[in-house]
C-alpha cells in the first residue's frame, strides 16, 4: 500500500500540516510528490499538495485519495524544500508558500485536457479515438487515466490546464490531410471541371505534402476561398480541429538581435569572480555596486551568456516599476525566443503560458518581478536580482518573503552565483559586503567616462520668500524652457499621484479625512472626486467647510495631475506625457507612454516613482525633482535611504549618452544630509551617516525586527490583545531584545478596523519564533469567530 502524505489547502493552522492518503491502485506508480491531488476533507472535497509518499502509516482508518489533479509535478523536490523553509522563515502555512509560487491560472477553477502531441503513436491515437483531445472528466470516465499517464510519460501527450473565467486557452483552427496521396490523386481526376477551387486547393495540397496547417493560411497559400476547405472537410480530405496556441505578449514587436559588447576594464574586473563562480558551479553572493549608467545590465548578460553555453538557465528579477519594454528589449535582443518574461501587467492567461514554457524547459531565461524567483527550472546557473534594494521584492501579503533571501537559498541549492545589482544598495547588503558575507565588486565609472549629471539644490523657502508662488523653482523653469528651445527631453518627478495631496479650511484648519481610516483624503481633478488610497472610499468635493461653513477650503499639495494642469498654462507649447497609477492602469499603457516618449513626440515626461528606474533616452537632458521631501518626514526608519536612493536613481536618468544632463532638486529641507548627499552621489558618505543613525536607534543592519500587529473594529479589544501578546513576547525572549509597545500603527484605523502594534527588535533569539507561532496558535481560533486579525512581519519594510 502506498500513502500519499498530503498538504491540504485550507490555510489555518489546525490544517498546517501532513494528512496521510491512501493511494488507490489505479493510481499506484503515478502519482509523485509535487502534484496536486482532490482529497476528501471533511465532507468535501479540496485540491492538496503531495509531499512525500510513505509506505505504511500509524493512523487506524485513512481515506483515499479522489483524483490527481496533475500528471506531472508542477513542484520540484527542491521548490517542495523551499516551501518548508519559507514556512519557518516567515511563520506562514504552506499551502500558501505553494500558492506564492505557482502562476493566479492555477488558483482558480480549472478544467484540463489531455492532449497528444504531433507524431503520437497509434496506441494513442485509439485511446482518443483520433481526436487531439480528450476531456480529464471524459478519460476519467472510460478509465483511461493510467494509460495517458505512460503515455505523458513517455512524451507522447501532455496535460494542458484551462481554467475557467481566468485563463482560457488561445485557440486557432488547424486543418489536416486524412486521405492518402494516391487518394487525393484519384479525387483530382474526378473532380468536376467546374469545382474549380477545389481542384487547386487538391492540388496545392499534393504539391506541398504539407501536415497540419492553420486553415486561414491554408486558403491564403492556396488562394482559394474558406468555403473550399469546407466542402473538402465535408468530403471526408481534410480533418479539422481546434488547437491550443501561446499567447505570446511580444509576439508584435521584433526584437534586434544584439552582440555582446567589449567590457571596460572595470566591468571585466567584476566579470572574473562571478565566471571563476559559474565554472567551478561554487555558491557565493555578489552585491554588485555600480553607480548609474556604469553598465550592469551588459555583466548580467555576459554572464547569463556563460550560464546557457553550460547547458544551465538563469532568472533574472527587476523590480515591478523597472519592467521596462526597454528591460524586456535588452534581454530579448540577447537571447531571442530563450526568454520568457513574467510581471502582473500580463493577463493572467499570458502568465500562464510563460509559466508552462519554463516548465516544459522551453526557455533558458526568465526575467521577471518578485514571484519570478520561483521559476520551476531545475538546473539554474545564476540568479541575478537588479536594483536589489528595492522595496518591492518584500512581499507585503502572507507569505511575507522577501525575493533576495529565496535567491540566495536557491543559489545554496544549486551551488550557483546570486548577483545583487544596485547603483544605491541597501545598507543590509553595504553591511554584509563590508563584512564579507557577500563579495563586493563595484563600477565606479560610468560607460563611455561620461561624467555624473551635476546636480542643483533648489530650497524652496527661499523661493517663497522671494515671492515665487509656483511649485516650479525659477531655475527649474528656466532651464525646462531652455531644453524645449534645444529640442531636448525633460523628466518631472513628483512622489505623489492625484491633484492635491489634501484640502484645507483656511479658517478653522479643518482637513477633510476619509470617514474608515485614520488618514487624509486624496483630492482627483479628473473625476472630481476626493479618494482615499487606503480603502478605495470616493467621496464629492465639499464646497464649504464641513466644521465651520466657511468657504475657504483650499487645495494644499500636488499631485501630478495638478503639475500637469499648472505646466499646461505656463508652457501651452509643451507636449507633456503623464505616467502614474491612473494613467497606466490599461494594460500596454505603460509600454505606450514610454514608447511615445522615445520616438521624440512628447517634451516632458511627469511621473512618479514608476518613471525612476531603467529608463535610458539618449536625448533626457534635465531631471526636475519637484518636492524631495515627500517622503523623509514619513513616520519610517528607512525614510533617509528611501529618499537618497530615489533622488539618486532619478538623477541617474539625465544625460547617459552624447548630450550632457542637468538635476534639480527642490526641496523645502536643502540641510538633510540624505538630499546633500544623493546631490553629490557620494553613497559611501551616506552609508556612513545612516549606519550611525540606525546603530543610535538599534535598528538594521545592527538589529533583526519583527513587527506584530492587531487589527480589530473594537478599539479596546485591539489594545487588549496587543498588550497580553507583549507580555507574552516579553517572557519568552532574552534581556538583549529591545520590544516597544503595544502602541497605536502609524495609521491607526483603516477600514474601520483599529491597529495596535509592538515591535521587537533583536540579534539572537531562538525561542522567538516559537512564542510568536505560540501567538498564532493561541488567536486563531477566536479570529475567525469575532474578526480579530493578526498579522506578523519579519524584517517588515513597510512600516505603516
Amino acid at each position: 500500500m502506498t500513502i500519499a502524505q498530503v498538504i491540504v489547502d485550507v490555510p489555518s493552522l489546525g490544517t498546517d500540516k501532513v494528512f496521510d492518503y491512501r493511494i488507490p491502485k489505479k493510481w499506484d506508480g503515478m502519482i509523485q510528490p509535487g502534484m496536486r491531488v482532490a482529497v476528501p476533507f471533511g465532507p468535501r472535497s479540496i485540491q492538496g499538495f503531495v509531499i512525500r509518499l510513505i509506505d505504511h502509516t500509524d493512523i487506524g482508518k485513512i481515506k483515499d485519495i479522489i483524483q490527481p489533479l496533475d500528471l506531472t509535478p508542477v513542484l520540484n523536490e527542491e521548490l517542495l524544500q523551499l516551501g518548508d523553509w519559507m514556512a519557518r522563515e516567515t511563520i506562514s502555512y504552506k499551502v500558501s508558500v505553494f500558492h506564492a509560487m505557482l502562476p493566479v491560472a492555477m488558483k482558480a477553477k480549472y478544467e484540463k485536457m489531455i492532449r497528444k502531441k504531433d507524431d503520437a503513436p497509434l496506441l494513442l491515437e485509439e485511446l482518443l479515438k483520433n481526436k487531439q483531445e480528450i476531456s480529464w472528466k471524459e478519460a476519467e470516465k472510460r478509465n483511461l487515466l493510467p494509460a495517458l499517464y505512460k503515455e505523458i510519460q513517455s512524451g507522447n501527450a501532455e496535460v494542458i490546464y484551462f481554467v475557467k473565467d481566468r485563463a482560457r486557452k488561445k485557440l486557432k483552427r488547424v486543418v489536416e490531410p486524412i486521405v492518402r496521396k494516391d487518394e487525393m490523386e484519384e479525387m483530382l481526376q474526378a473532380l468536376p471541371s467546374n469545382a474549380f477551387n477545389q481542384k487547386k486547393l487538391v492540388y496545392h495540397l499534393l504539391k506541398s505534402n504539407q501536415g497540419m496547417i492553420e486553415a486561414a493560411d491554408l486558403a491564403k497559400k492556396a488562394e482559394v476561398p474558406a468555403s473550399t476547405i469546407k466542402a473538402l472537410i465535408k468530403k471526408g480530405v481534410l480533418s479539422e480541429h481546434m488547437v491550443e496556441e501561446y499567447r505570446d505578449p511580444y509576439e508584435h514587436k521584433n526584437f534586434e538581435r544584439t552582440s555582446p559588447l567589449p567590457l571596460t576594464k572595470e566591468q571585466q574586473a567584476a566579470m572574473k569572480p562571478i565566471l571563476h563562480s559559474i565554472e567551478h558551479q561554487s555558491h557565493e553572493t555578489f552585491l554588485l555596486y555600480g553607480v548609474t549608467g556604469s553598465g550592469k545590465t551588459e555583466v548580467y548578460l555576459q554572464a547569463i551568456q556563460e550560464v546557457i553555453k553550460q547547458g544551465k538557465e538563469a532568472i533574472v528579477l527587476v523590480p515591478e516599476i523597472a519592467l521596462t519594454p526597454q528591460m524586456v528589449e535588452r534581454f530579448k535582443g540577447r537571447f531571442g525566443s530563450d526568454v520568457a518574461v513574467l510581471h502582473s501587467r500580463l493577463s493572467i492567461g499570458e502568465q500562464y503560458d510563460e509559466w508552462r514554457k519554463i516548465q516544459k524547459k522551453e526557455v533558458k531565461v526568465v526575467v521577471g518581478a518578485r514571484s519570478a524567483v520561483f521559476a520551476p527550472f531545475e538546473h539554474l546557473g545564476i540568479i541575478i536580482i537588479d536594483e536589489e534594494h528595492e522595496s518591492s521584492y518584500k512581499q507585503e501579503e502572507i507569505p511575507r518573503y522577501h525575493a533576495r533571501e529565496v535567491a540566495i537559498k536557491r543559489g545554496e541549492y544549486h551551488r550557483c552565483p546570486v548577483i545583487l545589482g544596485s547603483a544605491t544598495p541597501s545598507l543590509e547588503s553595504f553591511a554584509r559586503a563590508q563584512k564579507g558575507v557577500y563579495h563586493l565588486l563595484t563600477l565606479s565609472k560610468r560607460m563611455n567616462d561620461r561624467g555624473m549629471p551635476p546636480v542643483s539644490v533648489v530650497d524652496m523657502r527661499e523661493e517663497l520668500r522671494g515671492g515665487n508662488r509656483s511649485m516650479f523653482s525659477t531655475e527649474l523653469f528656466e532651464k525646462i524652457k531652455d531644453r524645449l528651445q534645444k529640442e531636448e527631453q525633460t523628466v518631472l518627478f513628483l512622489n505623489r499621484r492625484g491633484h492635491s495631496t489634501f484640502i484645507m479650511c483656511r479658517d478653522c484648519g479643518y482637513v477633510m479625512q476619509c470617514p474608515h481610516c485614520d488618514i487624509s483624503m486624496t483630492y482627483h481633478r479628473s473625476s472630481s472626486e476626493m479618494k482615499c488610497h487606503y480603502c478605495g472610499f470616493q467621496t464629492g468635493v465639499p464646497t464649504e467647510c464641513p466644521e465651520c461653513s466657511s468657504n475657504h477650503i483650499r487645495y494644499f499639495g500636488m499631485g501630478t495631475q495638478k503639475v500637469e494642469e499648472e505646466l499646461v498654462k505656463l508652457l501651452p507649447e509643451a507636449r507633456i506625457v503623464r505616467m502614474d497609477v491612473d494613467t497606466t492602469t490599461r494594460k500596454g499603457a505603460h509600454e505606450r507612454i514610454l514608447e511615445h516618449f522615445q520616438a521624440g513626440k512628447a517634451d516632458i515626461l511627469l511621473g512618479t516613482q514608476m518613471i525612476a528606474k531603467g529608463l535610458d533616452f539618449p536625448n533626457i537632458t534635465l531631471v526636475g525633482v519637484l518636492s524631495a521631501d515627500t517622503m523623509l518626514h514619513l513616520p519610517d526608519f528607512r525614510a533617509a535611504e528611501k529618499t537618497f536612493q530615489l533622488l539618486t536613481q532619478v538623477s541617474g536618468r539625465a544625460g547617459r549618452h552624447e548630450l550632457l544632463g542637468e538635476v534639480v532638486v527642490q526641496t523645502y529641507t536643502p540641510e538633510h544630509y540624505s538630499i546633500q548627499l544623493a546631490a553629490m552621489q557620494d553613497y559611501q558618505r551616506f552609508y556612513n551617516e545612516e549606519m550611525s543613525m540606525r546603530k543610535i536607534g538599534s535598528y538594521p543592519p545592527f538589529y533583526y525586527l519583527a513587527l506584530v500587529t492587531v487589527i480589530h473594529e473594537d478599539l479596546l479589544q485591539a489594545v487588549t490583545v496587543t498588550e497580553k501578546i507583549s507580555n507574552f513576547l516579553k517572557s519568552n525572549v532574552s534581556r538583549e531584545a529591545i520590544l516597544l509597545g503595544p502602541v497605536a500603527s502609524p495609521i491607526p484605523k483603516i477600514n474601520n478596523r483599529y491597529r495596535y502594534q509592538c515591535l521587537i527588535k533583536y540579534k539572537r533569539e531562538p525561542n522567538l519564533f516559537s512564542a510568536l507561532r505560540k501567538i498564532l496558535e493561541h488567536y486563531n481560533p477566536q479570529a475567525s469567530r469575532d474578526g480579530l486579525s493578526i498579522t506578523i512581519d519579519i524584517n517588515p519594510y513597510n512600516m505603516m
